[in-house]
């Protein structure tokens, strides 16, 4: 793939991201898009091999984009060794949901990807972002171990397929339609599902933060705004 910059690529990017939202990755055209960019075939095919590489281009921005802001959003926190591992979580799903909000087509383009499951496309675009996503939770749980925040006897590629199981098939496990941008509710699921793997890999009430035998907790909702809910371990 020549992926290099020329003058209509933004337009390029933009009349993909428009199609890949509406359409399914077999279902989106090439044509609309090369005819929505304004460019000519010649020209997309001097930059991209085909469809496919487009849209690996395409989703690795959307990726990068988000990374670049939860780094952002995470700098005030990188150096408080008082939050395990699922307050961590907690924060950068918290992080997420604000980068949805502000960016709501990456959201979308992020709501049809997950429908790929089970398509070979969705298989390439693992492979691709999967190095860069084991290494950063590899790092994440290897502290966490270090704190003593996960249950002894759990391996740590363990933890990280839990983890990363449960967070890629969050909108499975709550039904998440793709219209849905309800920030305090998408909290309330991350919250809830985040708590759910702390009772599984947690070390104990100590390390999860989470409430015992009953005791209700007070939990941030929003900035500013907290409230106290009873622990609910359901999903």
């Amino acid at each position: 793939m020549k992926e290099k910059s020329f003058d209509r690529k933004q337009e390029l990017m933009d009349a993909a991201l428009a199609e890949f939202i509406e359409h399914s990755y077999t279902e989106a055209s090439l044509n609309n898009i090369i005819k929505n960019a304004g460019i000519s075939k010649g020209t997309f095919y001097y930059h991209f091999s085909d469809k496919q590489a487009l849209y690996l281009s395409l989703i690795q921005g959307a990726v990068d984009a988000k990374m670049n802001f939860l780094e952002r959003r995470m700098q005030d926190y990188v150096h408080d060794d008082d939050r395990n591992i699922f307050e961590i979580l907690k924060l950068q799903a918290r992080f997420g949901i604000e980068f949805a909000i502000e960016h709501p087509k990456f959201y979308l383009l992020g709501m049809m990807f997950l429908k790929e499951k089970g398509n070979k496309i969705y298989d390439t675009v693992m492979a691709m972002l999967g190095s860069t996503t084991e290494s950063y939770y590899d790092t994440l749980i290897e502290k966490a171990m270090q704190r003593g925040d996960l249950r002894a006897g759990l391996s740590a590629p363990y933890i990280r397929r839990m983890i990363t199981y449960l967070l890629v098939h969050y909108d499975e496990i709550f039904d998440i339609k793709r219209e849905e941008l309800d920030f305090n509710k998408m909290i309330k699921n991350f919250n809830q599902l985040i708590d759910f793997m702390s009772h599984g890999l947690g070390a104990g009430c100590r390390a999860a933060e989470v409430p015992c035998e009953g005791r209700s907790k007070t939990v941030a909702e929003g900035e500013g705004q907290s409230q106290t809910v009873e622990p609910d371990y359901r999903l």
